[in-house]
């Protein structure tokens, strides 16, 4: 499977264009969380804190929530793993509140807003 999706990428887009790259930075500055709630505490009382999240931690969960987005769209669907993948990131990119990344990234924001 791992090796099929390359041929379909190529397929679909012919070939890597700066569009492209730009459409996949845009995403993650888009949908990158900038807060998050942690656990302070342990046995007993523990409380929730909002925190910041550092650059590169961004980048992870953004990448992260994508494959995710990406793969539960593409269970028991006709369409391919690729189009949902490229779906998602245009949505992402839009900001539209169809992606995954953007549902999760207010949900995670919101929790982190509630502390």
């Amino acid at each position: 499977m791992a090796a099929t999706l390359p041929q379909l990428e190529v397929k679909l887009f012919n070939h890597w264009t700066f569009e492209d790259i730009e459409v996949i930075v845009d995403t993650i500055i888009n949908s990158g969380l900038r807060e998050d709630a942690t656990r302070i505490g342990s046995t007993g009382v523990v409380r929730w804190k909002a925190i910041d999240i550092s650059p590169l931690g961004r980048v992870n969960q953004e990448i992260y929530l994508l494959t995710t987005g990406a793969h539960e769209s593409a269970f028991r669907n006709i369409k391919k793993s690729v189009e949902c993948l490229i779906d998602e990131l245009i949505n992402a990119t839009k900001g539209s509140s169809n992606s995954y990344v953007i549902k999760k990234k207010d949900e995670i924001e919101h929790v982190a807003k509630a502390n």
